[in-house]
């Protein structure tokens, strides 16, 4: 004999019980992230915790945009730093694609859903650590004139802004002041407030230390 309607009617139902949990083994398999995805997620999370808004990082140069640098900063976070940033007084700007970078993260993301970069406040913050060991450790530090000011000139510290007083310039009286702008020098740090922003630089103290030195001899 065949088998009858309530067999069929049974055997269909258990083939269905067996389909669906299947399908909910499969999904289930499918959802639950391997060894390899764990790993993953975990080291793009270690990223992410190092992306500290207000601190500076690492990011690659992937594209020359007209007068912008594309930088991947980590987990497909992108952003646009003006090239400018990367020249400045006495250095040419020579970034291309491939390049690392260090960068200031200002935003981990705006409106556009890029982060927000600085190159200028990247190299502010490291030239002020160069600045406060060497005034501890007493050294010397290397500038560029690049201004006349009010009573002096301003000096870029490769980020850093610093004012060289007048009377800090030379031993002697400089008659031509212009053709000091443009020209790199080393100077002593006589005065340092990182929370004001000011720094104050002498020439002078280390042309007169050289002077002592040669009488000496």
């Amino acid at each position: 004999f065949g088998p009858s309607g309530q067999d069929v009617v049974l055997t269909q139902a258990r083939r269905s019980s067996r389909y669906g949990d299947s399908m909910v083994q499969t999904a289930q398999a499918a959802s639950t992230p391997s060894h390899e995805d764990f790993a993953s997620m975990l080291e793009e999370s270690f990223h992410h915790g190092n992306m500290q808004e207000g601190s500076v990082i690492k990011g690659t140069v992937v594209a020359i945009e007209k007068d912008l640098a594309v930088i991947d900063v980590g987990l497909k976070t992108e952003g646009r730093v003006p090239l400018r940033e990367f020249a400045g007084p006495g250095r040419q700007n020579e970034i291309k694609v491939g390049d690392t970078v260090e960068v200031y993260l200002e935003r981990v993301e705006n409106a556009l859903g890029e982060a927000v970069l600085s190159r200028d406040k990247a190299r502010r913050e490291e030239s002020w650590g160069k600045l406060e060991r060497a005034l501890q450790n007493n050294e010397k530090v290397q500038g560029v004139i690049f201004n006349q000011v009010k009573g002096g000139f301003t000096v870029d510290l490769d980020g850093a802004v610093a004012f060289l007083p007048r009377s800090q310039v030379d031993i002697r009286p400089v008659r031509n002041l212009d053709k000091l702008i443009g020209e790199k020098f080393k100077f002593k740090v006589i005065k340092f407030n990182k929370k004001r922003g000011n720094i104050v630089l002498s020439r002078r103290v280390l042309l007169e230390k050289e002077r002592e030195e040669l009488k000496k001899e």
